[in-house]
């Protein structure tokens, strides 16, 4: 076995490679950009070692950097987890030249699989069932014309050098098939500087099944039973499990033969993918196969008590595999779900920011998170915008579901948008529970899963309301022990007026419109107008800082994350915005931070008053930011001159980016 391995990638792939390297004695080095200097994988790793500015391609990419890392920290293997260089041949192969074992398959193994349309020609021959189509070097626009033709209609276009979506394109007609096969051509030599494709019949209602395969040098080849993986946006995974529902024992015995007639085809080793598209009678297909571990791996582990990382290590120091076929069983049902830093509503963009709060379901038995960052991270626009995998088991799949909308319900993140709430709708739709699964899902029930945002209700409005008349309560309490009367009535904050009614009138910014609250003191906690009626309410805020409230005799535990005059509301799964207008509290700001030159949140810059150069005098405004719906003007700090301007006009910003040069007229 390796005495110290290096894992050439970041986030939760690394943070999960280390693990697993821990519990068996092995030394781990991490390499990292500056955008991850402070990164958790950094942390954990025994070593650590920068390779570079933030983008990948000048830091992760960089093969010749990572190589030169495992010769200086005295690495024995190198672990690619997965992007990045896990499916680069050149790299594995220069692993080999330089002595270094990559753990992962034979260079050979990744050059064949690495074309799609080889690929197929391998599988062909060595009996797997492929999609009718064609794979062929032939990329005459009027030949593939009378290709699709033989093929019939409706078909799919894909590229044969890459995935993610990319370079694919559905076509139904002859008509439609000159267009998107240059389109589908533009697009696959953007992306992976080859504009080959293949044309495939495309089935409408597929599912995506695919099956974990392992290898080892003694010639021992395994499945470990199949994952589905069908529900995807943007032809990307979003919510995957062990086993795939309604799979029968023969079917999944065809599929796993196939599987490994696949592997044994090309004399693989190590962790592998086989992915099939699985027709509605049955019929299954070769997709592709990634010589790499899976991001949806766990589900996997959890379902067979088999971890994959470790076999991985094993495997790559020479073992052979830990047990047989016939040793192999599942046990229960797991379900993997990715949680992004992304808005569904907004075709699933990625959304950057610091996570200003992050709270995650506790690790057990049933429920694994596997992650890569921590609380104040921040989500860069550099690298994929995962924070975190959310995966549940249970003796059965509907043990399993409950817990995964559970386990969704307590997840909190605030910072940056996410589709925890998506994820939360796809577990709790009726077809999903019914395990009526296929690729089109998310479009076929788009109206269920992406419903309009609604106004925040009157429960939402009365925990925002108590949170800030509680916290500014403790706040006068503390004000009075600490000050030289603290018996002082002015140093109250339950409304005492020396005349009139004692309460407070609070307004809040919900999405555009305004709402407002007129909290009347009571001697026991509060009476709220609310839009839809009068409410008693009392509460307090634990140690922990969550809400424990009573609504009219309903108690609700509740988190309140403020930022600024900021408030998201966190409640069984649920988060709602809302922003306080208090112009004491707004004016004293202001004042304070006389108009701080860095992104207060992530957002865009809508205007630009000045030029470099430019003298100006203290709180003179100098650019707009528009965030969520609202702009902030962002005013000079004291007299001075500006000496750079760092963003222009419809510039995206994330939170804390200096967005001017000042110096002022002192300096």
């Amino acid at each position: 076995m390796f005495e110290k391995i290096l894992i050439a990638n970041r986030g939760e792939i690394a943070c999960r490679v280390i693990r697993t390297a821990k519990r068996l004695g092995i030394a781990t080095v991490a390499v990292y950009s500056d955008a991850d200097a402070t990164a958790r994988h950094v942390a954990l790793a025994d070593e650590a070692y920068r390779i570079g500015p933030a983008p990948a391609r000048e830091s992760y990419l960089r093969a010749e950097l990572v190589l030169e890392v495992a010769r200086r920290s005295g690495a024995q293997a190198v672990h690619p987890g997965y992007g990045f260089l896990s499916e680069n041949a050149d790299f594995a192969e220069a692993c080999a030249q330089a002595g270094i074992t990559f753990i992962g398959p034979p260079v050979a193994a990744i050059a064949a699989m690495g074309s799609k349309s080889a690929a197929k020609k391998i599988m062909e021959q060595a009996g797997v069932p492929l999609v009718p189509g064609y794979h062929g070097d032939d990329q005459d626009p009027a030949f593939l014309s009378r290709q699709a033709e033989k093929i019939g209609f409706p078909l799919l276009i894909k590229a044969s050098a890459g995935g993610g979506g990319k370079g694919m394109r559905v076509v139904r007609s002859l008509e439609e098939f000159p267009a998107a096969l240059a389109g589908a051509k533009r697009e696959a030599a953007n992306a992976f500087g080859d504009e080959r494709v293949l044309l495939e019949r495309y089935l409408t209602k597929p599912r995506h099944v695919e099956i974990q395969v392992f290898g080892d040098t003694q010639g021992n080849l395994v499945h470990l039973f199949e994952r589905d993986c069908s529900i995807q946006r943007r032809h990307q995974k979003v919510l995957e499990e062990a086993p795939a529902p309604g799979m029968n024992p023969g079917l999944r015995e065809k599929m796993g033969q196939a599987a490994v007639a696949a592997a044994r085809a090309i004399g693989y080793t190590g962790a592998g993918t086989v992915e099939f598209l699985l027709d509605e009678d049955g019929s299954f297909y070769f997709m592709e196969m990634n010589t790499r571990l899976q991001v949806e791996h766990p589900v996997t582990e959890m379902i067979t008590g088999v971890d994959l990382v470790e076999w991985q290590l094993r495997v790559a120091a020479g073992q052979a595999l830990p047990c047989r076929q016939q040793d192999l069983e599942i046990s229960g049902h797991a379900i993997e779900a990715r949680l992004y830093a992304e808005d569904p509503a907004k075709e699933f963009l990625p959304s950057i920011g610091l996570l200003r709060h992050l709270r995650s379901p506790e690790d057990s038995v049933h429920v694994r998170i596997d992650t890569g960052v921590r609380r104040g991270d921040e989500v860069s626009m550099h690298y994929d915008p995962m924070i975190a995998k959310l995966i549940v088991w249970d003796t059965d799949r509907a043990g399993a579901l409950r817990r995964l909308r559970q386990a969704l319900a307590e997840y909190q993140v605030v910072g940056v948008t996410t589709n925890l709430a998506f994820l939360g709708a796809v577990a709790a739709h009726p077809a999903f529970i019914a395990g009526d699964l296929d690729t089109g899902f998310i479009e076929r029930h788009r109206a269920a899963l992406f419903p309009e945002s609604r106004p925040a209700v009157d429960q939402v409005l009365a925990l925002g309301c108590l949170d800030v008349l509680l916290r500014r309560a403790g706040e006068a309490r503390a004000a009075a022990r600490a000050s030289a009367d603290p018996y002082s009535p002015w140093h109250s904050a339950n409304g005492w007026r020396l005349n009139g009614d004692n309460h407070h009138d609070l307004t809040f910014v919900d999405g555009e419109a305004s709402v407002s609250v007129i909290a009347h003191y009571r001697p026991h906690g509060y009476l709220l107008d609310l839009p839809g009626g009068t409410l008693p309410v009392r509460g307090e805020i634990t140690a922990a800082g969550d809400l424990l409230a009573d609504l009219d005799g309903k108690r609700v535990r509740a988190t309140v994350v403020r930022h600024g005059q900021e408030l998201t509301i966190l409640e069984q799964g649920a988060a709602h915005r809302l922003v306080l207008v208090d112009p004491y509290a707004h004016a004293g700001e202001q004042e304070e931070q006389g108009g701080t030159l860095t992104a207060p949140m992530p957002g865009k810059v809508i205007a630009v008053m000045v030029e470099s150069g430019a003298q100006v005098k203290k709180g003179a405004p100098l650019m707009i930011l528009e965030a969520m719906k609202m702009e902030h003007t962002i005013s000079a700090p004291a007299d001075g001159r500006i000496t750079d301007l760092l963003f222009s006009v419809g510039a995206l910003v994330s939170e804390g980016a200096q967005l001017l040069a000042f110096e002022t007229e002192e300096a």
